[in-house]
């Protein structure tokens, strides 16, 4: 497989995530779901809808959502809406709870290594293109979160997520945390679940990574540490994989003393298993070229 194209502007602007969006060349077909983190309640590092305006107004994108697994205020559609509406989302843009109403639709997972289905709200069917927006950060679980996991978590609906945590055992957000599956196992279930997306939407797809706010906890926790390392950059390619590698590597030749504690949470995680499970599957490379924008 070629080198994938990773480019990559050092000043973050929601300016430049337009830019950085324009040298991938790519226009993205119909009707464009923008899959974002809306942030738990009382998260301080979630990216604002501020930020993320012109990038969504330039491709005319709908923001798309799924609710959670775990105890908050995202696991209901209910609380979920509310969560949205106080976060400001819909003060610009049209948001779509795609899990707001079942029945989830199940997209077959080729040649997965655990999963053999993925669960996912059944709106994602409105759309015919996604960009994925991802705030790079740490994760509790996942030890990071970018693009992979916007893809498998991210648009997984709450049965769906609690079917990829579990490593397609459970269904149940309620009973799943009582019996979670070995860790690689989950990762590879990530890994899985992204796959499965990607090949929904047949290439028509687009990736930007933003590493900004980077705290090892993630913007679905309502208690999350605030950011060790400095703000890096934005990176974009049609390639998930590529992009998370990239990422990961930015980190790792950083000279920023916070970079030990921000490793420590990926490591410690063996996060980027879920990068070499999904490049195993073969829908995109870790062997990228990073170009640099001015």
């Amino acid at each position: 497989m070629e080198k994938s194209k990773v480019y990559f502007i050092k000043e973050i602007t929601p300016e430049n995530v337009v830019k950085i969006f324009k040298e991938l060349g790519k226009e993205l077909p119909g009707k464009v779901a923008v899959k974002v983190h809306s942030g738990e309640e009382g998260n301080q590092n979630y990216l604002h809808p501020e930020f993320m305006r012109p990038m969504v107004e330039y491709v005319n994108g709908t923001i798309v959502e799924c609710n959670t697994a775990y105890g908050g205020e995202r696991n209901t559609t209910e609380k979920h809406l509310k969560t949205i509406e106080r976060h400001g989302w819909n003060k610009y843009f049209d948001v779509d709870l795609m899990d707001k109403e079942g029945p989830d639709i199940v997209v077959p997972v080729k040649n997965g290594k655990i999963l053999k289905e993925d669960f996912l709200g059944k709106n994602i069917e409105n759309y015919d293109s996604m960009l994925v927006l991802s705030h790079f950060k740490g994760h509790p679980m996942g030890g990071y979160g970018g693009a992979l996991k916007q893809l498998s978590i991210g648009c997984a609906s709450s049965e769906g997520k609690a079917w990829i945590h579990s490593a397609g055992t459970n269904k149940d957000q309620y009973t799943l945390w009582d019996n979670l599956p070995k860790q690689d196992e989950f990762l590879e279930s990530m890994a899985d679940a992204a796959s499965a997306v990607v090949n929904y939407f047949k290439g028509n797809m687009a990736f930007i990574n933003i590493m900004a706010n980077m705290s090892v906890d993630c913007d679905c926790c309502a208690v999350a540490e605030d950011p060790c390392m400095k703000d890096i950059g934005i990176l974009a390619s049609l390639d998930p994989i590529a992009i998370d590698q990239a990422c990961i590597d930015l980190v790792n030749a950083s000279d920023d003393p916070g970079k030990e504690h921000f490793l420590e949470r990926v490591n410690s995680r063996h996060g980027t298993h879920t990068i070499d499970a999904a490049a195993e599957l073969g829908f995109g490379t870790k062997e990228y070229e990073l170009i640099n924008i001015e």
